[in-house]
């Protein structure tokens, strides 16, 4: 997508008079900054392994109103047992098919400024956060107070369908206050032929908090998925993420977490899927600021056909940082001889009392234990299933809620089946 375009496109975004003109000001100088900072290239240090042409030679629109359902749309093949959904359709958001569980505040992005002191977050180095600041069109907030422990998972589930090449800009907010509790789940599905989703999402955690965010993403194999998380973490609270990726021909997972409490516990994990000429590609930074926290990475991906994948986990632990304990795993299966995987654990310590470690493997399923399975009475293909499964289930054991589990253990079998070869 050329600046020219990109220009044309803010110009209708700003045009449209159902936006607050006090927001104006905040969009107009991300779209500035991001202009001067432009998309990042393969010359980027953070960038090097990730071909952005999906989205820089093609020619998005912003959605518009046509871009909704006519009527309500069929979403039971989307079902998870025991939980509330929110729809966003083509980036608009479809009221008759959403519902809420109690103890949780959805506000839209102008009342939560409001509630916010008109405090905006928009991290200026991040060139796809400034852009989602400028074109932020299906914004959402989540707010939970004090001491509330929210029993059913709040699920948003985002639809991106039809023809038309669009470019749609989620900006989510989720804060939970002292001593409460919440699972937020984002499901990313979809059918488009051609479609470009830049979200960001702002976390706030306060004291003793705790959230498990769990993110599916099963988009069209035609979509370019760029997302922006960044979490803060006061004293004592938990932070769990779980990604499950096996859609997306370009799907880019930026997670920046801020852990400012002491006692504060992050958990980062993903199992990513990839076949074809897919690119999944994962960027983690965990920010060690104060002392005694603990954090963790673990991400394994399997690769099949010429796709290929990224991690790039960091931890930072600063000096102030004592007693930090962390750890970084990173495991990759190639199920073919053209699939290509770049990983690089780092560690930047500037403390002395740290327990720090890391560690990354890469390679195919071993002959030795092909052979033993073989000689036990299973053929070539169970045998392969039989050690793709294994290699996956630590981290999909991970997914606290059954329910959940069991969806994305069952979009796993389907994979693997599909995926499977001798």
């Amino acid at each position: 997508m050329s600046f020219t375009s990109f220009q044309t496109e803010f110009d209708k975004m700003m045009s449209r008079d159902y936006f607050s003109d006090k927001v104006h000001p905040m969009r107009e100088e991300a779209f500035s900054k991001f202009i001067e900072m432009g998309l990042p290239t393969k010359k980027w240090e953070d960038w090097r392994f990730t071909n952005l042409s999906s989205i820089s030679e093609r020619e998005f629109r912003i959605s518009e109103i046509q871009d909704a359902p006519n009527s309500d749309i069929d979403i039971s093949q989307y079902d998870i047992n025991d939980l509330d959904t929110i729809v966003i359709y083509n980036g608009h958001y479809q009221e008759s098919l959403s519902s809420m569980p109690s103890g949780v505040q959805l506000v839209s992005g102008l009342e939560y400024l409001s509630k916010t002191n008109w405090e905006f977050k928009s991290p200026e180095t991040s060139p796809f956060d400034l852009l989602n600041t400028a074109f932020m069109d299906s914004g959402m907030s989540f707010m939970v107070d004090q001491n509330v422990v929210v029993e059913k998972p709040i699920r948003m589930l985002f639809i991106s369908a039809g023809l038309e090449s669009l470019m749609v800009t989620p900006r989510i907010h989720v804060d939970l206050g002292e001593s409460s509790s919440l699972t937020f789940i984002e499901h990313h599905v979809g059918d488009s032929t051609s479609f470009f989703q830049n979200e960001s999402v702002f976390i706030s955690l306060g004291q003793n908090a705790q959230l498990d965010h769990i993110r599916i993403q099963s988009n069209s194999i035609s979509t370019s998925n760029i997302a922006n998380i960044n979490v803060c973490q006061n004293s004592d609270s938990q932070y769990y993420f779980f990604q499950y990726a096996d859609g997306s021909q370009l799907n880019r997972l930026n997670i920046k977490t801020k852990l400012i409490g002491e006692g504060a516990n992050c958990a980062i994990n993903g199992l990513a899927l990839s076949n074809g000429t897919q690119h999944l590609d994962h960027h983690i930074i965990t920010d060690h600021l104060v002392p005694n926290c603990t954090s963790s990475q673990n991400f394994k991906s399997i690769l099949q056909d010429q796709s290929s994948g990224v991690f790039n986990g960091r931890t930072i632990v600063w000096q102030n940082a004592q007693k930090t304990d962390s750890n970084q795993s990173n495991k990759n299966l190639l199920l073919s001889k053209n699939a290509l995987m770049n990983s690089n654990p780092q560690l930047e310590i500037y403390a002395d009392d740290v327990k720090c470690a890391h560690g990354s493997s890469t390679g195919a399923l071993g002959e030795d234990a092909l052979f033993y399975l073989r000689s036990r009475g299973l053929n070539v293909l169970s045998a392969k299933a039989l050690l793709v499964r294994g290699f996956a289930t630590e981290l999909l054991d991970k997914v606290k809620h059954g329910g959940i589990r069991d969806f994305i253990t069952d979009r796993f079998d389907l994979w693997l089946m599909e995926n499977t070869k001798e």
